[in-house]
C-alpha cells in the first residue's frame, strides 16, 4: 500500500504543536507494518540547518495559482528510512525575523493554495501514484476538490483515495469567495451549490470534509463531540451529515523518543520497575526552578499553550486557594497575555511555590513530565491532546477534564478497586477541578497506593502501533 502523507508540519523540520508531532510518528509506525509512506511539507525558512543543508533538490516545475505561474522546487531528504519531500517558494515559504511563524499571514490561503497544486503535481516529479493521500486539517483541505475537479480524469490520478484528518476543527482556514477562482482555479459553483461555502466565505477545512472519501478526527469522543452545537464550530451539522464517513482514532506518542529510560534530558533514567528514582528527578527539577527542595511536597506540571480553550481560566480562578495547599505549581509555555501575566505574578509572590517559565524549551518539558507527580489539563475541549499521554509515559498522573481524548486515555483512580492511571472532573467547574485536585494531593500520602497508580500509568499503552493498525483498516476500507 502507497500512501502520501500531506501535512503543514512535522517534527523535526518544522512544529508548533501537536500536528507536527504526529505528522513524524504516525507514517513512522506506517513504515512499522509495511506502508510505503512518503511525507511532504513546505520548506520553511526556520527548518533547522543540519537538516537544511541535508535536503536535495530532485525537481523544478511551475504551478498555476490561479493566473499565478509559480515557481517550485522539490527537495527530497531520507530521514529514519521514511521519504519526506519539501515544497520550496521562498516567495511563500520564507519568513523572515526573529519571531517569524508558519501560519497566521494574510495570504494564507494563497501559500497552502500554492502548496496543494504542488503537492498534486510533485507525484508525477517522483513518479510515486499513491493509493491513498492522507490530509490533515485546514491547510489541505482543497485536495481532494482539486483532484476531483482537475485530475480525475487522468489515469494515474482516477483511483487515489483521500483521508482528511481534523486535528482541531477550532481553525478551519476560512477566505473569502474570490479564493475559488482567483488562487484554486476553480468554478465558482462549488460556492453557490453550499460545497464549500462557509457564512459567506469559503472554508478550507470545509471542502475538506465533503470531498474526502473518509474523514478522520483524533479521538472517539471527539467524534461525537463535535457533531455537537458547543464543539461544532458551526460545522456540527455538516458533520451530522457525513457521519458515515467518521471515525475517531486515537493519537499516540512516539515511544522511542519519549523513553525515561533513555531520554537524554532526564536527570536520572528509570523505568516502571525503578520508579524510586522519579523523586531524584523531582529533586532536581525543584533545584533549577528554584523551588523549595523537598521529596514530600508534591508537583504539578503544566506543560501547554496558554490559551483559554486549555482551560486556563479555571486555574486563574482557583490559584489563590491553590497556592494554600502543599503543593508546587510548575508552568511552561507562551500565548495569552493574560494567563502568562497571572503565572508570572504568583511566580514572583510565591517564587518557592510556583515556577513559570513563560517560552518554549523541549528539554525543560521533558523534566518537568519526568519531575512532576501531577500533570494539569483541565481543557473546555481537547480533540485528542498528547500531554497527558506523554505524562502516564513518565509515571506523572494526569488530571484532566473528561473531553475528547482527555476521556478517552486517562481512567480515573476507582478507590474500590485500585484501578486508575490518573484523575478527571466532568464539568468545565474551577471548584470541581479543584476538588478533583485536592482528592490527587490527599492521595499522594499514601505512597503504596501511589505507587501503584504511577505503575498504573507507565504500563498504558499510548504508543503508535494499535492506532497505525486501525489506520491500515482505513485506508483498506476506503481502497475496496
Amino acid at each position: 500500500m502507497k500512501v502520501f502523507y500531506v501535512t503543514s508540519e512535522c517534527w523535526p523540520f518544522v512544529k508548533t504543536g501537536g500536528l507536527g508531532d504526529v505528522s513524524y510518528a504516525l507514517p513512522k509506525a506506517l513504515k512499522k507494518e509495511g506502508v510505503d509512506v512518503r511525507v511532504i511539507l513546505p520548506k520553511y525558512s526556520t527548518i533547522p540547518t543540519y537538516l537544511k543543508d541535508q535536503l536535495k533538490e530532485i525537481a523544478v516545475f511551475n504551478v498555476q495559482v490561479g493566473w499565478r505561474n509559480q515557481y517550485c522546487g522539490l527537495l527530497e531528504i531520507e530521514f529514519e528510512g521514511i521519504k519526506f519531500y519539501f515544497i520550496d517558494n521562498e516567495y511563500y515559504f520564507k519568513r523572515e525575523g526573529e519571531y517569524a511563524y508558519i501560519y497566521g499571514y494574510e495570504d494564507d490561503a494563497e501559500r497552502f493554495a500554492f502548496f496543494s497544486e504542488a503537492v498534486i503535481k510533485s507525484m508525477e516529479k517522483i513518479d510515486f501514484y499513491p493509493d491513498v493521500v492522507h490530509i490533515n486539517d485546514w491547510h489541505t483541505g482543497m485536495i481532494p476538490l482539486i483532484l476531483k475537479s482537475k485530475y480525475s480524469h487522468l489515469e494515474r490520478y482516477k483511483n487515489i483515495k483521500t483521508i482528511y484528518t481534523i486535528h482541531n476543527l477550532q481553525y478551519q482556514g476560512v477566505f473569502g469567495k474570490e479564493v475559488l477562482g482567483d488562487l484554486l482555479g476553480l468554478s465558482d459553483d462549488y460556492y453557490n451549490n453550499g460545497d464549500v461555502e462557509y457564512y459567506g466565505g469559503v472554508s478550507f477545512m470545509k471542502s475538506g470534509i465533503v470531498f474526502a472519501d473518509k474523514v478522520t478526527t483524533v479521538s472517539k469522543t471527539y467524534v461525537d463531540e463535535i457533531q455537537t452545537p458547543f464543539y461544532g464550530e458551526k460545522l456540527d451539522g455538516l458533520l451530522r451529515a457525513n457521519s458515515y464517513k467518521l471515525e475517531g482514532i486515537l493519537n499516540g506518542i512516539d515511544y522511542d523518543l519519549n523513553n525515561p529510560t533513555t531520554d537524554p534530558n532526564v536527570f536520572f533514567k528509570y523505568d516502571v520497575n525503578s520508579i524510586d528514582n522519579k523523586v531524584k528527578n523531582k529533586l532536581e527539577l525543584q533545584k533549577i526552578l528554584g523551588l523549595e527542595i523537598n521529596p514530600d511536597i508534591p508537583v504539578i506540571g503544566i506543560v501547554s499553550r496558554l490559551v483559554s480553550q486549555k482551560g486556563f481560566d479555571l486555574i486563574s480562578y482557583i490559584m489563590p486557594e491553590l497556592v494554600r495547599e502543599n503543593v508546587q505549581l510548575v508552568v511552561l509555555g507562551t500565548g495569552e497575555h493574560q494567563y502568562q501575566s497571572m503565572f508570572n505574578y504568583y511566580g514572583s509572590k510565591y517564587s518557592k511555590k510556583v515556577s513559570a517559565r513563560i517560552t518554549f524549551d523541549s528539554a525543560l518539558a521533558q523534566q518537568i513530565y519526568s519531575g512532576s507527580d501531577m500533570f494539569l489539563m483541565p481543557s473546555l475541549f481537547e480533540p485528542c491532546g498528547i500531554g497527558q499521554m506523554m505524562a502516564m509515559r513518565y509515571g506523572t498522573l494526569p488530571i484532566v477534564r473528561e473531553t475528547g481524548g482527555l476521556k478517552d486515555t486517562v481512567q480515573p483512580y476507582n478507590q474500590y478497586t485500585g484501578e486508575g492511571n490518573g484523575f478527571s472532573f466532568a464539568n468545565y467547574n474551577a471548584h470541581e477541578m479543584l476538588y478533583c485536585i485536592q482528592k490527587g494531593l490527599n492521595l499522594y500520602k499514601d505512597k503504596d497506593i501511589w505507587h501503584k497508580l504511577v505503575r498504573n500509568a507507565m504500563s498504558t499503552d499510548n504508543s503508535w502501533k494499535n492506532s497505525a493498525k486501525k489506520y491500515i483498516e482505513v485506508y483498506q476500507g476506503i481502497l475496496n
